[in-house]
């Protein structure tokens, strides 16, 4: 019964720290969250590009997508989710899968891809500084849509992101590039810039505009490219309770290139921070 005791005594004490630093870990997240936010740009996020700064927030998106043939895909989610703040300077982004509903007949609706986000923070500077962030990404999916709803292989998306404020104006904006892991000639690369331009009026409202632009390497669409303008207003953020708070707003894409797969899209986007 002593030696049982001792090795219980024993585990008892080895475990202890390892229970107090998770303890800490946990206590302290709001105040690691609170401490990484402070040290960059406070903009909002765009409606469509995928902001360079770290967010801790629930986002809900909601697109309706027109087709060549004038038809509209209703896309439940817009592939949003969870983003989370574990540590400084990086943030996690749980992507749940879209639902897409299709008003094509023949053509089944069901859920896109499970995609996942790293976000981690190279440089940055608050407004009260030089008002610039930079910051890098790695994003990757992986096939679980039903019918033809996703990709047939998973992709790995390494993107860098990057913006710059000027008084009530900022600009952001990634560059990236979606690299399947098989069927390269069938799925193609492709290559993606966003940019979106903000202007911020009485501290709530944030007027935009934003250029979206994909460019096609092997695959179906070789050499091809599209670009979409996109206004938009988003209006945040309202504080809920004394953390959490709403961020809405929407945008409308107009294709400005020949080449198109989609045109005349609207799309609404809802966020929570905390």
């Amino acid at each position: 019964m002593k030696k049982i005791a001792a090795v219980l005594l024993l585990l008892t004490l080895s475990t202890a720290p390892r229970a107090r630093a998770q303890e800490g870990y946990f206590s302290n997240w709001f105040a690691r969250v609170d401490k990484t936010q402070a040290e960059q740009p406070h903009w909002i996020t765009p409606i469509a590009t995928t902001t360079p700064r770290l967010e801790e927030e629930f986002r809900y998106d909601q697109l309706w997508q027109v087709n060549s043939a004038g038809v509209t895909t209703n896309n439940y989610d817009g592939g949003k989710g969870l983003e989370l703040i574990p540590l400084e300077r990086v943030e996690v982004i749980f992507n749940l899968p879209p639902y897409l509903a299709h008003n094509t007949p023949g053509v089944h609706a069901g859920f896109g891809d499970v995609a996942f986000l790293v976000k981690y923070r190279l440089l940055s500077s608050n407004e009260e500084q030089k008002n610039y962030i930079l910051t890098a990404f790695l994003g990757w999916s992986l096939p679980t849509g039903s019918y033809k709803n996703g990709s047939l292989h998973a992709v790995i998306t390494p993107t860098i992101a990057y913006g710059k404020g000027f008084g009530h104006f900022d600009a952001q904006g990634t560059f990236g590039v979606g690299l399947p892991t098989a069927d390269t000639n069938i799925l193609g690369r492709t290559y993606a810039w966003n940019n979106a331009f903000q202007y911020r009026i009485l501290r709530k409202f944030w007027p935009e505009v934003e250029l979206n632009s994909s460019f096609f390497q092997d695959g179906k669409n070789d050499g091809k490219k599209q670009t979409f303008a996109t206004p938009g207003l988003v209006i945040g953020r309202l504080h809920l309770t004394r953390r959490v708070g709403l961020s809405f707003g929407g945008g409308y894409q107009i294709a400005i290139t020949r080449f198109h797969t989609t045109n005349h899209n609207a799309i609404f986007t809802a966020r929570l921070p905390f």
